[in-house]
């Protein structure tokens, strides 16, 4: 007689593009329609249409304490800045509700920007991967349609004291939540 051995039912590990949707969501739409995301509930967003023609709009989305945690601009109107320096990606994951609306996909990218001054820690929309497959620095606005977008998690204060304490922000609660956020941006 064979002996059978059971193995274990295969664990699941979600991927990493698979962040925890905060529960019941609140959806937010821009006055073109076309441009949304959402936010966990308990949060607040101030919205603002600067102009009409050209379009701006701004958005700042709060947690339930009325911190300010996400700047989002959105608008017809915009510019880019670069500067030299080496970025080091934490994660980047694309965008699903953005992709096909954007070339190259965007992404919700978390990584640390260094310079002469410094290590700067940014999270947000990133136009494609945030380090080009031939390792330069990519910047620039993520462009959907005749209007341009900007989304970045605010840090305000010296927030981390080293990559291993921005890793574990990333991964907690907070930082989740954000990723979240990001990751629900959809154009239609």
């Amino acid at each position: 007689m064979e002996a059978t051995t059971t193995s274990p039912p295969p664990t699941v590990v979600p991927a990493a593009t698979s962040s925890p949707v905060p529960k019941g969501p609140v959806a937010f739409t821009f006055a073109d329609g076309r441009l949304s995301f959402a936010y966990p509930e308990g949060w607040s967003v101030k919205h603002e249409q600067v102009s009409a023609s050209p379009a701006v709009e701004t958005a700042t989305v709060y947690n339930a304490s009325g911190k300010e945690q996400i700047n989002i601009y959105y608008s017809q109107v915009g510019d880019a800045t670069a500067g030299p320096g080496t970025r080091n990606v934490v994660e980047t994951d694309p965008v699903p509700g953005l992709t096909g609306a954007s070339v190259p996909t965007p992404h919700s990218s978390f990584f640390v920007d260094r310079t002469e001054s410094g290590a700067q820690y940014r999270m947000g929309l990133t136009p494609g991967l945030p380090v080009s497959p031939e390792g330069q620095v990519q910047y620039g606005l993520v462009k959907l349609g005749d209007r341009i977008l900007s989304a970045d998690v605010l840090f305000t204060e010296p927030r981390f004291e080293g990559d291993e304490a921005a890793q574990i922000w990333y991964w907690s609660d907070e930082g989740r939540a954000l990723k979240s956020v990001l990751m629900s941006f959809s154009y239609r």
